[in-house]
């Protein structure tokens, strides 16, 4: 049978049995197999999950696992693993896990050791680390460094604030953090009016030194700086550049022993555990950097050695496509029951949404699947006075990532058995629902009128057989957190070969920067310049703009 017929005939197979599924609750599937919750789930990396309150059979799963084998998923991890130029469309490596491999092995890219480099940038971080911790990198008055400015913006901003958040109970005593990432001048404007320019380190992360929002906050915060009592050469001790845009960086002042780079085969979303984690390490510490790093590589070791059957990114990224393309879900939410947690979900939406937000296949056509879904979330228990409405009643079904921690960085009376008996309780009242009889039962027992019954149930029904995963972990540490970000790393990319898109460009983002290079001189100029004329509503907004100006 060609590639092609068998591919077909495994999605064919796929939907006869989800349309055999289609009148099966899971809760029936559940009473059928005893065995469920515990062969559908596993342990790996410090974390647990559990996979059962899917609407998935033990068939579809199989047929999952046969489906990755005809895509050649073992060999794609190898090649992802391995250095091969897996990103076609901008003919690059793609090496986030030589970031955080420790183990002395050699990936090879380009005639380099990428394990190498990156051991040697990372220790000339965080020797500059050490040095700022301990003194000896001090603001142009001599006193201590002890704020830090991180302006980025993507990849550049929403890793290492998410993981600066997640790790709060690690921070270093003395020590601030801001991140700065909208051009929105007032999000710049909050944090310098709580600075000291004698003891305020900013750092500047843009690869290319030319990010529009990046560069824009940066020479801002140089214009703060100057006004403030600082001087052209005082800039070497209160900047620093995440860059490899050696030229750029010397012309806005700063040092090359100041400057911290990367490499072509590091993506913006894939960045943190490079020297763009500079912000993390300055505010928890070296060591538990590193830590955040060894996390990230016990899971990239389980995502290489293990079966696809007990693989955990393998199973959250086949479960996922079973809920996008065989159950038509094209919302999922991100739900950590962790406060710490709370920027997870921004952080995951940009991993995923511009992995595989994606239309086209890395064969030049368009895909004839449903990719990437939509991603959001919350922390809970907020989330469950915000949106859960819908997640329970509404039309659409929005499959859930329920994630947890056995125990809480910070112990409060009952406060974590209640965030605990919350995360639990969610699932399974999305799979098990409430039923219009047992409804009408609990109303007749209250002693509710039975005309009022009649009026009232329809409202109180919850249809339940809601699909979502759980992930629990002991405690949030750095090691954890590390090797949950890489798992959903390993998800995303593992979705991506099933789609047959690649997840590591972002095309879709540079439309809209050059369109808005266009309209910017619209709002800087007098209305009588000579511009070519623009689309109707466009040009209705401008003018509307311009006249309030």
């Amino acid at each position: 049978m060609a590639k092609e017929e068998s591919g077909k005939a495994s999605w064919d197979a796929l939907r006869d049995e989800q349309e055999r599924l289609a009148d099966v609750a899971i809760v029936e599937l559940f009473n059928d197999d005893n065995e469920r919750a515990r062969d559908f789930s596993l342990e790996a990396a410090g974390l647990y999950l559990d996979y059962s309150k899917n609407h998935i059979s033990r068939l579809a799963l199989q047929q999952l696992l046969a489906l990755a084998q005809h895509c050649e998923l073992p060999a794609k991890i190898e090649g992802l693993l391995q250095g091969e130029r897996i990103n076609r469309t901008e003919d690059r490596a793609v090496l986030h896990t030589a970031l955080r491999d420790r183990s002395g092995r050699q990936v090879i890219t380009d005639g380099e050791d990428a394990c190498a480099l990156a051991t040697r940038e990372r220790d000339r971080m965080l020797a500059f680390v050490d040095d700022v911790h301990r003194g000896r990198r001090v603001g142009a008055t001599g006193k201590p460094l002890t704020t830090v400015v991180n302006i980025g913006i993507g990849g550049s901003d929403l890793g290492p604030v998410m993981v600066v958040e997640a790790l709060r109970p690690y921070w270093i005593d003395g020590r601030r953090s801001f991140f700065v990432s909208n051009v929105d001048g007032q999000h710049l404007a909050d944090a310098l009016e709580q600075l000291d320019g004698e003891t305020t380190l900013f750092i500047v992360a843009s690869k290319t030194f030319t990010t529009q929002e990046t560069m824009t906050n940066a020479h801002s915060a140089l214009d703060w700086f100057l006004a403030n009592g600082g001087t052209h050469e005082g800039v070497q001790n209160h900047f620093v550049a995440l860059s490899t845009n050696a030229a750029a960086v010397q012309a806005f002042g700063i040092a090359p022993e100041s400057t911290f780079g990367f490499w072509d085969w590091v993506g913006g979303r894939y960045s943190l555990w490079s020297s763009i984690g500079l912000s993390i390490a300055l505010q928890v510490g070296a060591a538990n950097f590193l830590a955040l790093l060894d996390g990230a590589f016990a899971m990239d070791e389980h995502f290489r050695e293990a079966q696809l059957a007990q693989n955990m990114p393998v199973l959250l990224a086949l479960v996922g496509v079973w809920n996008r393309n065989l159950e038509d879900i094209a919302v999922h939410a991100i739900l950590p029951y962790d406060q710490h947690l709370h920027r997870l979900p921004a952080y995951l939406q940009q991993a995923d949404m511009e992995s595989n937000g994606k239309s086209v296949c890395l064969s030049g056509q368009w895909s004839s699947l449903h990719t990437g879904p939509v991603i959001f979330g919350e922390a809970g228990t907020n989330g469950q006075h915000a949106f859960y409405q819908l997640l329970h009643q509404g039309t659409d079904v929005v499959s859930c990532d329920f994630i947890g921690a056995v125990n809480s960085q910070s112990e409060l009376g009952d406060h974590h058995a209640k965030l605990l008996a919350n995360l639990l309780a969610q699932p399974r009242a999305l799979m098990c629902g409430k039923s219009l009889e047992v409804v009408k039962e609990e109303l007749a027992t209250e002693g509710v009128d039975p005309a009022v019954i009649d009026a009232l149930a329809p409202h109180k029904v919850f249809d339940g057989n809601r699909p979502s995963n759980t992930i629990l972990m002991e405690r949030l540490t750095p090691e954890t957190l590390g090797a949950l970000i890489a798992l959903y790393e390993h998800k995303i990319f593992v979705q991506g070969v099933i789609w047959g898109v690649n997840s590591f460009d972002q095309w879709g983002v540079e439309l809209g920067k050059q369109l808005a290079s266009e309209i910017l001189p619209r709002l800087t100029s007098s209305k009588g310049s000579d511009y070519p004329a623009l689309d109707p509503s466009t040009e209705q907004l401008l003018d509307w703009i311009n006249r309030r100006r």
